[in-house]
């Protein structure tokens, strides 16, 4: 308990005088390109409180959520079915292999000439990025699930729906909620970049378009605010991650003891 509380002490006390220190550093800046913490936390406060909102915010959490969302019910789908056939994941490995070489940005000319510069194109660009961390990581837990395991529920005559419901997915969830948050920092990433190529609103097409115009201020705000998205986001991962593996964490602590 006092590890904990140390744990979160420390957890903000540090962000909190590292921006004491930006603040204290910046105070006196004359640098055009590096305004004081004042003048971005007043920009910040008077350009992200309410007025952009619904332009910009809401229009790319609900890209990143429809990409991300995808990406981890295809990924964990057909994680499954490569992870219980190894035939099946021999042949595909070359593709799965093949496909997740290629640099995300290299897609964007070809999501903008099939796809167009709305939507679509950027949820694509999301969910295809997505999808490989979360899809091999599928494919590792569920062919790393102990053999022990997966005999004594056909010995038990449990059915197949079943044990992958209630024996092979419990066992690889781990494994998959780890490809799912390294899949969530690549969501916010590509969130930015399509919006910076080809859109009309969203965080990222509005720091390309501050800094364009040279509102340096402006700019550094929407920095801030991705910043702070990003911890906001793995912050409600890890609390979705603790109460579904609860049972590991226990399991683990017991076997440890």
């Amino acid at each position: 308990m006092r590890s904990r509380a140390l744990a979160t002490t420390l957890e903000i006390t540090v962000p909190v005088l590292l921006l004491v220190l930006w603040g204290l550093l910046s105070a006196g800046s004359d640098t055009y390109y590096f305004p004081p913490l004042t003048d971005i936390l007043r920009t910040f406060m008077d350009t992200w409180v309410f007025e952009r909102v619904r332009s910009d915010v809401l229009p790319s959490l609900t890209r990143l959520a429809l990409g991300y969302g995808i990406a981890c019910s295809v990924a964990v789908a057909a994680g499954l079915a490569l992870g219980l056939s190894t035939p099946l994941r021999r042949a595909t490995d070359p593709i799965v292999q093949f496909l997740r070489a290629i640099p995300p940005p290299a897609l964007l000319p070809f999501g903008i000439l099939v796809l167009g510069v709305g939507n679509a194109m950027k949820i694509f660009i999301i969910a295809f990025v997505c999808l490989w961390p979360v899809l091999l990581n599928t494919i590792d837990g569920v062919a790393g699930v102990d053999p022990t395991l997966r005999e004594t529920a056909r010995v038990y005559e449990i059915g197949p729906v079943d044990r992958v419901l209630r024996v092979t997915l419990p066992a690889a969830a781990p494994q998959i909620f780890a490809g799912m948050r390294t899949a969530l920092s690549l969501a916010l990433i590509l969130m930015v970049i399509s919006e910076m190529v080809a859109s009309t609103n969203g965080i990222g097409y509005f720091v390309l378009q501050a800094q364009r115009s040279f509102a340096i201020p402006e700019m550094w705000s929407g920095i801030l605010l991705l910043g702070i998205l990003g911890y906001v986001l793995n912050a409600l991962f890890l609390l979705v991650e603790r109460r579904v593996l609860r049972w590991h964490r226990g399991s683990r602590a017991s076997a440890l003891s």
